[in-house]
């Protein structure tokens, strides 16, 4: 199956399903349908990733992503270009979109509560790229894996999965405070100033 066979797949099984996944988001349980979109989404492709998420126009967002793995990328671009036009209920993307404001953000990994306003960035700027290290004073508490995942996270907050994908070269994590660091917002502001 191409990727637009594989899209008008998913959207035809979605139209099908929207009354039981609207009742469930209606009665504020999500988790009735988690089984039913982890399989949809699996018949796109077992690889890709989803969230039913708070949409920023819409009230409702559905962000299916293959975490920008480029041989996952058809499939994603023709699932978007397949969907049906964001209206006031649902909207759709194709990679994790930023947080309006990722400094409001708190984020739960195992026993820790980490807030995304304490982490700083030292950013190195080469022509359109920026290289990043990123630091959380919580950081060196937490295993390897959530360290790493704690690394990346705040990034694709704050420019969204697709930019951050594009515009940061080397990721790296700081266990102690770089010199020269910066918030995430400044961040943003930084690599939305590139060079196109």
């Amino acid at each position: 199956m191409t990727p637009a066979d594989r899209a008008a797949a998913f959207w035809a099984a979605w139209h099908h399903h929207l009354p039981t996944i609207a009742a469930a988001l209606g009665d504020g349980e999500p988790q009735r349908v988690e089984a039913l979109l982890c399989e949809l989404v699996a018949e796109l492709h077992p690889d890709l990733h989803f969230a039913l998420e708070r949409g920023e126009r819409a009230i409702y967002a559905l962000v299916v992503s293959g975490q920008e793995d480029p041989e996952l990328r058809p499939l994603t671009d023709a699932w978007k270009a397949a969907a049906p036009p964001d209206d006031a209920i649902w909207e759709f993307h194709d990679s994790v979109p930023p947080v309006p404001d990722p400094t409001q953000v708190t984020v739960n990994i195992g026993a820790h509560r980490l807030a995304l306003a304490d982490v700083r960035v030292h950013a190195q700027v080469d022509g359109d790229v920026v290289d990043v290290a990123v630091h959380h004073p919580l950081l060196s508490e937490l295993a390897p894996d959530m360290r790493q995942a704690m690394t990346f996270l705040p990034l694709d907050a704050t420019l969204g999965e697709r930019v951050a994908g594009e515009r940061l070269r080397r990721v790296e994590t700081a266990e102690q405070e770089p010199a020269d660091s910066i918030g995430l917002l400044e961040l943003r502001d930084l690599v939305l100033g590139l060079p196109q």
